[in-house]
């Protein structure tokens, strides 16, 4: 199988931890095909990383490291997951690899990388992403043996991912803001499986209740285009997830609202 290997962290594209990322990935594996998902995650945002290491579901079965750690060089524990997709996860015990798991066939094992033949020497204290990360995804994916490279935890003992899936409550979907794209658009913690459960297709309206404004009606729609300019809709994302929009303008704008709010969604014939 041909070795992949994907980087994602918050150090911005202009630094040069990112190429020493993957140099360090191709001077342990230099068959691997190395891609930048991400870097310009917001600093020490967890929860934007653990919405980025989920659509590793759209990437080869590979390792995938995630470096946005504002506990590196702590006693937080790093952390390699092997998922039932073949995947493996590398990153800190921070919970920004858990919701990834989910959509990737859930856990299979857990272990803890303490092995120092498989990092980089000196470790840096505050550079984990190149001296105990990447030499682990390029390890992994030469053939090294997960439980090499430190000993088993117990997927319950992790810390806990930044946001849960939304929960049902009888004709609502209770769930939360979990990203603000560029756009203004609100992408929340209802999943695509979520959503078709409800049965609700395009041309159906919905109430949705945000924090601080009155209930919303919206149409579900399929693109942003259903609608005319300026008006707002709901609609699957492109992620897996559920998305409140503005045709060619900023919900989050119109409608103020932050990240961890909830965003209670029902069918409008409900409220």
């Amino acid at each position: 199988m041909p070795k992949f290997i994907s980087l994602t962290s918050d150090f911005g594209v202009q630094t040069q931890g990112v190429g020493i990322m993957e140099g360090t990935a191709l001077s342990i594996a230099p068959d691997a095909n190395v891609v930048h998902l991400m870097h310009g995650l917001p600093e020490f945002d967890v929860v934007a990383a653990a919405r980025t290491m989920e659509t590793v579901r759209y990437l080869p079965v590979g390792s995938h490291v995630c470096v946005c750690d504002p506990g590196v060089g702590t006693t937080r524990r790093a952390l390699i997951c092997h998922v039932g997709r073949g995947d493996y996860l590398i990153g800190p015990d921070n919970g920004v690899l858990l919701p990834a798991t989910r959509v990737l066939g859930g856990i299979v094992a857990v272990h803890e990388l303490t092995n120092p033949a498989y990092m980089r020497q000196p470790v840096s204290p505050i550079f984990h992403g190149r001296d105990i990360f990447t030499p682990a995804a390029a390890h992994v994916a030469n053939g090294v043996p997960i439980a090499d490279f430190g000993p088993a935890v117990d997927p319950d003992a992790l810390v806990s991912a930044p946001y849960d899936e939304a929960e049902v409550v009888g004709t609502a979907l209770n769930g939360r803001i979990i990203q603000i794209n560029r756009y203004g658009s609100l992408h929340l913690n209802i999943t695509h499986e979520q959503w078709d459960d409800r049965k609700l297709t395009e041309g159906d309206t919905i109430s949705l209740e945000l924090v601080g404004h009155e209930p919303l009606r919206l149409p579900v729609c399929r693109t942003f285009g259903d609608v005319p300019e300026g008006e707002c809709l709901i609609l699957k994302d492109d992620y897996g997830r559920v998305e409140v929009a503005k045709n060619l303008g900023s919900f989050a704008q119109q409608y103020p609202v932050k990240i961890g709010d909830s965003a209670v969604v029902r069918p409008a014939s409900a409220d």
